[in-house]
């Protein structure tokens, strides 16, 4: 009995004869139904794990996947896994080849990596550089009020570490709190003239805590499209539905506003930073607050940079504006940047503050005074472009947009130059690819309360020269 004849696929050429070439649309028809699968296959959550298992754990080797896979089936008659025998184990552990960890280095990536200078000591307005032996002027570290390396503070501490030892060996809703925190908790209530404060043990947490502690999902978040890092995590853990608006621009955030007539009543939040930590800018919190009003929000403010740096006494942008802090829900802050120690706070009140609490005095702490005089020096250079709070330095555009390597690696040269010359600063560093917005690369100063005007005016003068010298290079 003779059987029927079975049909085969082949690639046709020219050359070919028509009878064979008239399955070429068959063979175009199967390669887009195995594309359409490979993008259906993809589509299902961990399919990229199994992909990568395949190709990793097998050496790309479709017969010996298959056989694993049947070797892990039970098999029905008898009950129980098919196991290995000692002779297959070895050969699989001989021919697996594991996933390296991390991608190589690159040569810029291994540059960036040994450029970070180390400290030797306590950091202040004046360390010394471990591998040079100098003592620089610190313009990188955020010291605002010159705490960090304070006499006093030191001997507060040591005699604090002495009555309760190093850490509170458990969490603040169990037997982790101890008076201290509950004092510090009531002076920063008092100090920014809210109704309560929480403590927070880590400053970047704090607001990646805070966030999904009130919004959850069906609520409703406005945020500003530059927030940092923390806020963006928060904002994704909380789940809500988040409308974003153009940087520091409050047209756009009123443009968000769609709720229509007859929807439900759901909360609403504006989360936004006082200064933004990607480019230094102040949002304008009087107009913020009376959108808050108009279109019945809630106020999230990270003041992680703003608080105590901006203000007659450094209560950040309440008292920059002489708003009540009342006005704000939920004001969140950095223990660790405005205070030089560790961890964050969440600040909030329910009750309104009638008076002018917070009035602008006619004379200026000695930080301000030292932001305008960098300024002085910095703004009239060519290639620098600074921002308002801490100051920013940039690189001249490369192009319509910008090179974003090339310009990191402009930076580096003008700050290893300026290290050479006494004068620590450092570059913002970014986490590529997994913040929503590409930031253009820059240098971060910031001004420190423990230097001198005439110290702050020689340090600016060295990054002047530093970027005059580096950029005077590059030129045709």
């Amino acid at each position: 009995m003779s059987s029927a004849p079975v049909p085969s696929i082949a690639l046709t050429t020219p050359n070919m004869s028509a009878g064979n070439a008239t399955f070429e649309p068959l063979l175009t028809w199967l390669t887009l139904i195995l594309a359409q699968l490979e993008r259906t296959f993809y589509k299902v959550p961990g399919s990229a794990v199994i992909a990568r298992y395949v190709r990793s754990s097998h050496q790309n080797d479709p017969g010996r996947t298959v056989t694993l896979m049947q070797s892990r089936s039970r098999d029905k008659s008898e009950g129980k896994l098919i196991k290995f025998s000692e002779k297959e184990i070895d050969e699989l552990i001989d021919e697996w080849t594991p996933e390296p960890l991390s991608a190589p280095l690159t040569e810029w990536e291994q540059r960036d990596l040994a450029s970070v200078p180390v400290i030797a000591g306590p950091n202040g307005p004046k360390p010394k550089i471990l591998s040079t032996g100098k003592t620089v002027i610190n313009l990188a570290s955020y010291n605002f009020a010159g705490l960090a390396g304070n006499e006093h503070i030191k001997e507060r501490a040591v005699e604090t570490l002495r009555k309760y030892g190093l850490g509170s060996c458990g969490p603040p809703g169990f037997y982790g709190t101890v008076d201290v925190h509950l004092e510090l908790e009531r002076d920063i209530a008092d100090f920014l003239g809210t109704e309560s404060a929480i403590l927070y043990s880590q400053g970047f947490v704090t607001i990646s805590s805070v966030i999904p502690a009130f919004c959850k999902r069906g609520d409703i978040i406005v945020a500003d499209r530059a927030v940092n890092f923390a806020i963006q995590k928060g904002i994704q853990i909380s789940r809500s539905t988040v409308r974003w608006y153009d940087h520091n621009d409050l047209k756009s955030l009123e443009d968000k506003d769609r709720r229509k007539r007859g929807t439900p009543i759901t909360r609403r939040f504006i989360i936004t930073e006082g200064i933004f930590e990607r480019d230094g800018e102040i949002v304008d919190l009087p107009k913020l607050i009376e959108l808050k009003h108009k279109y019945k929000y809630r106020l999230i403010l990270d003041e992680s940079i703003s608080f105590g740096s901006v203000g007659r006494t450094g209560r950040g942008l309440t008292e920059l504006y002489n708003v009540p802090a009342s006005q704000v829900d939920m004001l969140v802050g950095s223990v660790a940047n405005g205070l030089c120690s560790a961890g964050g706070f969440c600040a909030g009140s329910t009750i309104r503050i009638n008076g002018t609490s917070f009035v602008f005095s006619a004379s200026m702490p000695p930080l301000l005074a030292n932001v305008r005089a960098v300024r002085a020096v910095l703004e009239k250079t060519e290639g620098i472009a600074c921002a308002t709070n801490p100051t920013t330095v940039m690189p001249p555009p490369t192009g319509p947009s910008f090179d974003y390597e090339a310009e990191e690696k402009i930076l580096q040269d003008i700050v290893d130059d300026a290290l050479v010359n006494g004068v620590f600063i450092t570059r913002a560093k970014r986490l590529r690819g997994q913040e929503m917005v590409e930031t253009r690369p820059t240098v971060r100063i910031v001004v420190t309360a423990a230097l001198t005007k005439k110290e702050i005016e020689k340090a600016a003068g060295v990054v002047k020269g530093s970027v005059v010298k580096v950029l005077g290079k590059r030129k045709p």
